[in-house]
């Protein structure tokens, strides 16, 4: 029996009708009425009113439709009468009412005999359930209902409760645990596989949303959902198959210890599906990601398995032969023209992404003796597939085993580099992109010991007759020319460059634009050296540039550009001469053309206009008006947000590159971030501006800052807009105070908004990547505004913000250290953890760098503010965390550098740390102290004397630490050194033996690393030579040695060098040592720096 009038069942049958109507009048006006005469008028009724057309509609599309649009209604944002809070619609009616509904739609549930309505009476049912959860309140004839399903004699049914719990698992989280076994054991066993399917998935959605703990009371069913995997796999259903090993993947993802004790079994399993190619792709490559992940979640767990990585790399090197089907000589491969055909789906991309993925988390000792064995003999193989296969199996491990594969690039060269020559384009094409790889990955050393290999051996394959391989060789040389030096790339400049030019005439547009590419990147590291070739290549792109604008033409024209701009910042104002100016007005006249959003020359002349501005300097300035104008329109541009109810409509942008989709208590919302990832582009082009062009740029600062940048701070939609904000922002304001000076009237407006703004900002960011970099704006923005400009307020305001990011830091560490201690053996750690805690390290650096400009600002103004925060440094000097500790350090430096006397008030908090620091195993925190020691004798004053004696002969230990000259201790022992010279300088008074000690300090010598430590050694060295100081003058062949080894590594260099070497050679002359000797004894590029001196 209806609950409704007829007459309104029939309106609503009406309009039902209607929304369905293909004709588009009809159907707008049925929206209109649904909107105004239902949803805003009697929202109770037409929810009732579709339970009702569900229940009794006559026809399968009728019950369906009406179950889609209850979905959409009962999810719309609405305000209750008495509440200004927004609730989905649902919610807003009255109790009574919300459960007359709800018993009707669970009754819909129980009696629909169609498959395809059910499925969409059971996505509302979802959805009512969420909302109830989101509420906190309970649906208890919910639960009731499931269960009864659950045990129906109709498979569907069953099918149905597991479909509701799969989406709505919180139903069932607070349910006792035996019950909730005995529902997904008997799901797993069911008789009917779509039904044991369900019951898999709607364990991986309920395992999923609970905590580790609770996680591991589950374990036990393992088991019983691994025995689903063999008739699944031998089912009818191909995507049956792949629907359980999706499911799993879900598992071994969060919890791959659950499967310890059948792993073995598991990767037979899965491996036997990869190898079957009787079954679809899907189901094949679902297989390797279920391994993969594993790799990825617990890599000890694979190593151990005995047969894991053998089959791994056996069955990814067999996907990868599974290439160019029906195209074996690759016509077809080669006359393809759009090169950005997405094939993430084929099985040889899908098998050398987890080659790439098993490299980087099993590592080479474990993946290169098994790959090896493999390759030598694919290499040598006469189908062609093998060698292709060989080759890209080199370019995905490669940086991943980067540790083991860098002492053997010989050997891994010698498989390489013949393929430039094979027979097969495809093979060629996959040897340009193996040495192209090993370029990025072995960057520096590719470029330095192996150029004469591989530049011959590529450089020949850009005439090639086929377009994709001349094409891929232009691209590969990228990757090594980005990489090397002026140096390595001059002997091959002509032969590079005069193929290169000959791809510019080639009937493929893409070959070409390539080559622009190409040529771009070797100008931009052949520097001044690419200048012979100036005047050949710039008429060819002038050529380019003024070509017809034809829509074809774009992007070959945005490469022209990007490359003429990149010559120019090699060559320089002076070679360019009047080019430069043809240059600006070519691009005016393409800039003045664009006028259809996707045209790529709009984002590329961007850029060119700001390589302009490097070149030219100050000779820019003419053309700022109009080069401003669409840049600040760029900047400018707002959020372009919308929010979908429906999932459907949302997935109609999740493809959409364009588009970011989140969803947010069951709404979805859609942020177009092309948009704004062009507005990032346009701040950090601004910010170039103002860094280059100084107070010139200031009549635009006002605007900019008022307009755009200040703005930005707070635009929550795009980390990476707050980011180009925060880096703006001190620009802007340096080119004010360069144009007006820091008192003037306007810098103080300005420097008013800025502080103001960039406080409120660091209360309330929420990313801690964006966070640091909030905090280097405000210490840049300090440092330009120079001595006192921050008011008591602005203080207190920074320490008020400052406190609370440090709680949120210690709690951040909290949970991790709890997420560690509940991590199974061999889990590997999170990679988002590991990004997590570099980015908090990176924030308290710059707090760090923040406190450290106020105080040299401010001095000891700014200490009873800070004081408030020495708890936090008390806990960080004690924790175990090296990186703690050194933060600490450094805040007691600067306690000590720049609040001298005063900064004995906190004694009790620093001497200790420094005491200890000294011998600290991190080499940072032993260099951190030894400054803090110095700075103390050099700033403390008497207060601090008895310290600074006192700490001699620890500083004296450090510079005799075992491992004191290696690379990650000398910075350590530069500073040792130098504290010592400081404290026999300023408090020599307090320190008994002291002429002992002197002596002793000549043998800490040489400081070849750090170049501000050596000013104060070495001026202190000076004033013992030219006392005559017995400590120098009976050693003087090792203090010519020590001043020698200073100049040539130029940590003494300036005012400070010229004083040191005229006592030296007074010294040399006194004692008659052989200085020819010693500085032959030097390496020969040593010898030229250190003979201008002497």
């Amino acid at each position: 029996m209806s609950m409704l009038p007829s007459d309104v069942l029939a309106s609503l049958g009406s309009l039902l009708q209607g929304l369905q109507s293909p004709d588009n009048v009809i159907r707008t006006k049925a929206e209109e009425s649904l909107n105004i005469d239902w949803v805003d008028a009697r929202p109770n009724v037409l929810l009732m009113g579709l339970i009702e057309q569900i229940h009794q509609g006559a026809d399968v599309a009728t019950r369906g439709f009406a179950a889609v649009l209850f979905r959409k209604i009962a999810s719309r944002s609405a305000k209750e009468t008495d509440d200004e809070v927004s609730k989905e619609l649902f919610m807003t009616l009255p109790e009574p009412e919300q459960k007359a509904i709800c018993s009707r739609l669970l009754e819909c549930l129980a009696q629909e005999g169609t498959a395809n309505v059910r499925s969409k009476i059971a996505d509302s049912v979802a959805e009512v359930a969420r909302q109830y959860i989101l509420e906190e309140r309970i649906w208890s004839e919910l639960l009731e209902a499931l269960f009864t399903m659950s045990h129906s004699a109709v498979p569907e049914h069953r099918e149905t409760s597991f479909r509701i719990f799969a989406t709505t698992p919180d139903i069932i989280q607070k349910q006792h645990e035996d019950m909730v076994l005995r529902v997904f054991q008997e799901g797993f066993k069911d008789d009917s596989i779509p039904v044991r399917l369900a019951a898999m998935e709607a364990f991986s959605s309920f395992f999923t949303s609970l905590n580790k703990k609770a996680q591991k009371k589950y374990f036990k069913l393992v088991g019983d959902i691994l025995s689903i995997l063999p008739p699944v796999k031998n089912a009818d259903d191909p995507e049956y198959l792949t629907r359980a090993l999706v499911a799993l993947v879900e598992l071994a993802e969060i919890a791959p210890n659950m499967f310890k004790d059948h792993f073995n079994d598991l990767v037979t399993f899965s491996i036997g599906v990869v190898q079957d190619k009787d079954l679809e792709d899907q189901a094949r490559q679902n297989g390797l990601e279920l391994m993969c992940t594993f790799a990825e979640s617990n890599a000890a767990m694979c190593r151990k398995d005995p047969s894991y990585t053998t089959q791994m790399v056996t069955q990814c090197l067999s996907l990868m032969t599974d290439v160019g089907v029906d195209d074996d000589d690759a016509a077809e491969w080669n006359a393809e023209e759009d090169l950005e055909t997405d094939e993430s789906d084929l099985n040889h991309v899908v098998g050398e992404q987890c080659m790439d993925r098993l490299a980087n988390r099993l590592g080479g000792a474990t993946l290169l003796q098994p790959t090896f064995q493999w390759l030598p003999q694919m290499m040598s193989s006469t189908a062609w597939r093998d060698r292709h296969a060989a080759l890209m199996a080199i370019s995905a491990i490669s940086e991943g085993c980067h540790d083991m594969m860098v002492g053997e690039l010989d050997k891994v060269l010698d498989l390489v580099i013949p393929a430039l020559q094979d027979s097969h384009p495809r093979v060629r094409w996959a040897g340009c992109n193996a040495l192209g790889q090993m370029s990025t990955d072995f960057a520096n050393t590719m470029q330095e010991n192996y150029h004469q290999r591989v530049l011959p051996a590529i450089i020949p394959v850009l005439n090639s007759k086929e377009h994709r391989v001349q094409a891929h060789a232009a691209a590969s040389l990228v990757n090594f020319c980005e990489e090397a030096e002026k140096e390595v790339l001059e002997p091959y400049l002509d032969q590079l460059l005069g193929n290169l030019l000959g791809l510019l005439q080639s009937s493929k547009r893409f070959v070409q634009e390539q080559a622009l590419s190409t040529i771009a990147t070797v100008a931009d590291s052949a520097e001044n050296s690419f200048e012979k070739y100036y005047s050949t290549l710039m008429p060819l792109l002038f050529n380019v540039l003024r070509s017809v604008q034809e829509k074809e033409m774009r992007l070959l024209k945005a490469k022209a550009m990007e490359c003429a701009t990149l010559i120019g910042l090699a060559v320089g104002k002076e070679q360019m001469a009047q080019d430069a100016v043809e240059l600006v007005k070519v691009l005016y006249d393409i800039q003045e053309s664009i006028t259809e959003e996707d045209d790529p020359q709009a984002n590329y002349i961007l850029h060119c206009w700001g390589r302009m501005c490097r070149v030219l300097g100050k000779d820019f300035l003419p053309y700022l008006q109009g080069v401003v104008p669409p840049l600040l329109k760029q900047a400018a541009v707002k959020a372009d947000v919308q929010v979908m109810d429906d999932e459907e409509e949302a997935s109609q942008l999740k493809g959409d590159d364009e588009w970011d989709i989140l969803q947010i208590k069951g709404k979805f919302i859609s942020v177009k971030t092309a948009a704004l990832d062009d507005k990032q582009t346009a701040l950090d082009l601004i910010t170039i501006y103002a860094q280059h062009l100084e107070e010139s740029f200031d009549p635009y600062v006002d605007q900019i800052m008022d307009e755009i940048a200040l703005s930005s701070l707070t635009f929550f939609f795009h980390d990476a807009v707050r980011c180009s904000a925060a880096k703006l922002i001190p620009s802007l304001l340096s080119a004010r105070i360069k144009a007006q000076g820091p008192e003037a009237p306007a810098t103080q407006q300005l420097w008013t908004k800025v502080i103001e703004k960039t406080l409120e900002s660091l209360g309330n960011e929420p990313s801690t990547e964006t966070l640091a970099e909030l905090y280097q704006c405000f210490y840049e923005s300090v440092e330009a505004m120079g001595k006192s400009c921050l008011t008591t307020e602005h203080m207190q305001t920074f320490i008020n913000t400052s406190e609370q990011n440090l709680g949120s830091y210690l709690e951040r560490v909290r949970k991790r250290l709890e997420e560690a201690q509940e991590k199974e053996e061999g889990e590997e750690e999170d990679e988002d953890m590991l990004f997590a805690i570099e980015d908090d390290q990176t924030l308290l650096s710059d707090m760090n760098k923040a406190f450290h400009t106020i105080m040299k600002q401010h001095g000891a103004a700014f200490l009873p503010h800070w004081s408030r925060l020495m708890a936090y440094y008390d806990q960080f000097i004690t924790s175990t965390d090296p990186t703690q500790r050194q933060w600490a350090l450094c805040i007691f430096d600067d306690l000590l550098e720049f609040c001298g006397p005063e900064s004995f008030e906190y004694q009790s908090h620093i001497l200790e740390p420094l005491v200890n620091g000294v011998k600290d195993q991190a080499p940072a925190n032993r260099q951190a102290a030894a400054y803090g020691a110095g700075v103390a004798a050099q700033k403390g004053g008497p207060a601090w004397s008895d310290f600074s004696a006192g700490i001699l002969p620890s500083l004296f230990d450090a510079t005799r630490h075992p491992q004191a000259r290696l690379e990650d201790h000398v910075y350590a022992t530069d500073n040792a050194c130098a504290a010592i010279a400081k404290i026999l300088h300023f408090n020599s008074g307090k320190v008994t033996n002291v002429q002992e000690f002197v002596t002793a300090w000549v043998d800490t010598l040489p400081i070849t690393h750090d170049d501000e430590a050596a000013p104060y050694a070495y001026s202190f060295l000076a004033q013992l030579i030219e006392q005559q100081h017995p400590a120098v003058t009976s050693r003087a062949p090792v203090v010519l040695d020590a001043v020698c080894q200073a100049l040539a590594a130029e940590t003494l260099t300036g005012n400070t060098a010229n004083r040191v070497t005229t006592a030296t050679k007074a010294l040399i002359q006194s004692t008659g040592v052989d200085a020819g000797e010693v500085l032959r004894m030097l390496p020969p590029e040593s010898q030229h720096v250190v003979s201008s001196y002497f």
